[in-house]
């Protein structure tokens, strides 16, 4: 999927926004409405009125990804997680956060991705999840897990053609209330939301016919 993206610098900064990706958790414009200012014409984003690392902590409160920040001279900004992680969003998507790529493509830091099946915009979440009323918890049963011997890298999710999402990598796998309740190097977890071992896949999605590229 290509992504438009809006780029606003500061001596300091450069944010890009991408649109596609957000999900519209309002952090950004409900922490710093003096750099995101909503509702208006024009010219929306202001890095100059903030310094880098304020930047950098409303990028971090981004849980889509739609945020992305690096130094104005290209630099890096944003660094890779120590611990990467997959937290499971109660009757929403999955928020990866790790050095990630996404069907082939680096995507930053972050990304939700959809676990309903109803996004218009897979393998990112759109939010149809909240029109579609989509239940699944947030909080799954802790499964045995050994202590992982790296925590963080390079974390790859390749979505699979009318199926899961194909993760690999050093992961831990997050209730939303922060629980780790799996730890994994290479697992299949559900997007068409029917599963019955919900964040993982059960395989429904072959019997249900879904459909997904």
């Amino acid at each position: 999927m290509s992504e438009k993206e809006e780029v606003a610098r500061s001596v300091e900064v450069s944010v890009a926004f991408h649109g596609e990706r957000c999900i519209h958790s309002r952090n950004c414009v409900i922490d710093r409405p003096d750099v995101f200012v909503p509702n208006v014409k024009g010219e929306w984003i202001h890095p100059d009125r903030a310094t880098a690392d304020e930047v950098l902590e409303i990028a971090h409160n981004c849980p889509s990804g739609a945020i992305q920040c690096s130094r104005s001279d290209g630099s890096a900004l944003e660094q890779a997680p120590v611990v990467n992680t997959v937290r499971v969003r109660e009757n929403g998507p999955l928020a990866f956060r790790g050095e990630l790529t996404v069907a082939g493509e680096a995507k930053g830091m972050r990304a939700t991705l959809c676990r309903c099946g109803l996004s218009q915009r897979k393998p990112y979440c759109d939010s149809s999840h909240v029109a579609a009323g989509f239940e699944a918890t947030g909080e799954p049963a802790t499964e045995p897990s050994e202590a992982l011997a790296t925590r963080n890298g390079p974390l790859n999710v390749a979505p699979q053609r009318n199926g899961p999402l194909h993760v690999t990598g050093n992961v831990e796998i997050i209730s939303g209330t922060g629980r780790t309740m799996d730890r994994v190097t290479d697992a299949y977890l559900c997007r068409c939301g029917h599963s019955s071992h919900k964040p993982f896949c059960d395989g429904t999605h072959a019997k249900i016919g879904f459909q997904a590229p």
